[in-house]
């Protein structure tokens, strides 16, 4: 037998349970990781709470999450036996995989990437979506030396690997992120100028940081008023990518009200990856990893039991870098 955690029903954290099932079986072509780390999304959240079930056809009970990493503890058929022991993350939201909240993940052989010696699961757990989804974008919206980039929700573990490819692409990045913890961490990690959006003068202080030019690319996390307030900073002929709507929803813009100012517009189709190309890319993340080009923040770590309490850290907004569950 072993853990998983469960939402019982659409609701607030206290909807998910943990709770005992039958251990599981490789299906052919299938392989089971025993999970180490399991990665949290704000996302998770959402879907748990309901709100979400116009696009994501869901029916409690269920084991959310979809991001595990840890070791292959047996192969299906069809499966090469060497995968066995062999260290990995995979994405479980596809295939023959239950969710990510569990002792167990039952994923295809094809969604499995090995991580590299030398980088902890943790840590590889921490790049699975936020490091693939970072490089998709920085490659989409194609930042140059020399450009300022405005992050949006710059604190979050996506928000920090976008802005460590953008200064690697030597653009100056302006961290916005809310409250003095936030922006201190990114002072810490050498972010640049940082601006706190819980500030009624906060676009003001983005005009001056960006001497009255505004940005040249916005990567809004957040959604909502901010990204709204946000585009209208940007610089005309610049690129706008809306990827999350951590405030309840994308920001109202329209194609007609961009196109009047040359700005280019992206949204949350340039990180929908097809088939293989979000392994292409989480291997691309590892590889980064491990050579110290991308440095995750890991925030906040729970043991599996108190998901609940995961899901409230990132509610709250009281959550910094990236959240991860562990199993014992």
């Amino acid at each position: 037998m072993g853990q998983v955690v469960q939402v019982t029903r659409f609701g607030g954290p206290e909807v998910l349970a943990t709770t005992s099932v039958p251990d599981l079986i490789p299906g052919s072509g299938e392989v089971i990781i025993a999970v180490t780390a399991a990665d949290v999304l704000l996302l998770d959240a959402v879907i748990r709470s309901g709100l979400a079930a116009a696009w994501f056809p869901i029916t409690p009970p269920y084991v959310p999450g979809n991001g595990v990493a840890g070791r292959v503890s047996a192969v299906g058929e069809g499966v090469d036996p060497g995968w066995a022991g062999r260290r990995v993350i995979a994405h479980t939201g596809e295939g023959g995989g239950s969710g990510g909240y569990a002792e167990q993940a039952r994923v295809q052989a094809g969604q499995i990437v090995v991580v590299p010696d030398g980088v902890g699961l943790p840590e590889a757990a921490a790049v699975l979506h936020d490091g693939a989804t970072a490089l998709g974008l920085a490659g989409s919206t194609g930042i140059r030396a020399g450009e300022q980039v405005l992050i949006l929700g710059a604190a979050g573990g996506l928000g920090i690997l976008i802005g460590q490819l953008a200064r690697a692409a030597g653009a100056r990045v302006i961290a916005a992120a809310r409250g003095k913890a936030k922006l201190d961490l990114l002072g810490e990690l050498g972010a640049g100028p940082v601006v706190d959006y819980g500030e009624p003068d906060w676009p003001g202080q983005v005009a001056r940081v960006t001497g009255g030019v505004g940005p040249d690319v916005v990567f809004d996390g957040v959604g909502g008023e901010l990204g709204a307030a946000a585009f209208e900073m940007i610089a005309g002929g610049g690129r706008f990518s809306a990827h999350r709507a951590a405030s309840g929803g994308f920001a109202p813009i329209g194609a007609d009200q961009a196109a009047r100012r040359g700005v280019t517009l992206r949204g949350i189709e340039q990180v929908q990856f097809g088939p293989g190309q979000h392994e292409r890319l989480a291997g691309q993340a590892l590889a980064a990893l491990a050579a110290g080009r991308l440095r995750p923040v890991i925030g906040q770590v729970f043991p599996l039991p108190d998901a609940a309490d995961a899901h409230l850290a990132l509610e709250t907004r009281s959550a910094v870098g990236k959240t991860l569950l562990t199993v014992a």
